[in-house]
């Protein structure tokens, strides 16, 4: 697939990948509300809750501290005057502003950009990253990188761990309502109801969370893709991937930021695709050696 048509047809998947987040909350906010006779309305009350929740825990989450928690630390110009070079140069022919640099203390090959927007953005990169690429692979990774910060790819894995963070209270309030007024009220119709909304609330936290896998994999996609349009050399990502993919697991990553990272940090090996964070590294490999 072409370059440009693979970018599209990501976005596209992604943004509804997206909107069964908000389809989850939707479902178990009318549950519970019918659980209390509040009707629409308070179906529509409890999902404003739910979003005010995940843009709170939106901001909260930012940049700051996703990099505290993976030992991220601001980079020097004297110190890493050649990342800087490379990070500024990418940055203007991505036609977006220089992010703050960040490296970790890692001698595992790595690298995750995170932030609001091209505004408020980060790349981090660890020093093995930079201890075993050569010119040509560093670019390739800078520019995968950037272009998570281009397409917005950041806000919207930001977003994506809040929405899960307010299915998972909407879930956990669903799941005790049968110790709590909702048991008592409804008529006779409150029990199957009840009994929804407890197999509802079991539901969507692993619902939600597969929802978050695949928009992950879709992203690396549609990253790989865009940032090989900005190198103009696909090679060069494909032969980092092959490095990094064979390099030991992280010691300083933090588990929940493992969607971040260009790589699975902790190269764990799931039973299929269905679980893991990022896609196959041989089939991103294929697709960036085909452009």
């Amino acid at each position: 697939m072409e370059i440009y048509e693979q970018t599209t047809s990501n976005r596209r998947k992604s943004w509804l990948l997206l909107l069964v987040f908000f389809a989850i909350m939707f479902v178990l906010g009318v549950l519970i509300s019918m659980s209390f006779d509040a009707g629409m309305f308070g179906a529509v009350a409890i999902m404003v809750f739910a979003l005010i929740y995940a843009v709170v825990m939106y901001y909260w989450l930012g940049s700051t501290l996703i990099l505290s928690v993976n030992k991220a630390h601001e980079a020097k110009r004297k110190d890493y005057l050649h990342l800087f070079n490379t990070v500024e140069g990418l940055s203007i022919a991505a036609g977006i502003p220089v992010p703050k640099i960040y490296v970790i203390k890692d001698k595992s090959p790595n690298a995750f950009a995170t932030g609001r927007d091209p505004k408020h953005a980060s790349v981090a990169v660890t020093t093995g990253l930079l201890e075993r690429l050569n010119r040509m692979e560093l670019e390739g990774v800078i520019a995968h990188e950037l272009s998570h910060i281009k397409n917005y790819d950041i806000r919207f894995t930001m977003l994506a761990i809040a929405l899960i963070g307010a299915i998972g209270i909407l879930a956990g309030f669903a799941t005790r309502m049968w110790w709590y007024g909702g048991r008592g009220r409804g008529g006779k119709g409150a029990g199957p109801i009840i009994i929804i909304a407890i197999i509802a609330g079991i539901l969507a936290p692993f619902i939600a969370q597969l929802v978050k896998l695949a928009i992950s994999r879709k992203r690396e996609y549609m990253a790989d893709a865009t940032g090989a349009l900005l190198t103009r050399y696909p090679q060069g990502l494909a032969d980092a991937l092959k490095k990094i993919s064979k390099a030991e697991p992280m010691k300083s990553a933090d588990e929940t930021s493992a969607p971040l990272y260009i790589v699975n940090p902790f190269g764990k090996k799931f039973i299929g695709n269905l679980y893991s964070t990022h896609p196959p590294i041989e089939d991103r490999i294929k697709a960036l050696e085909k452009m």
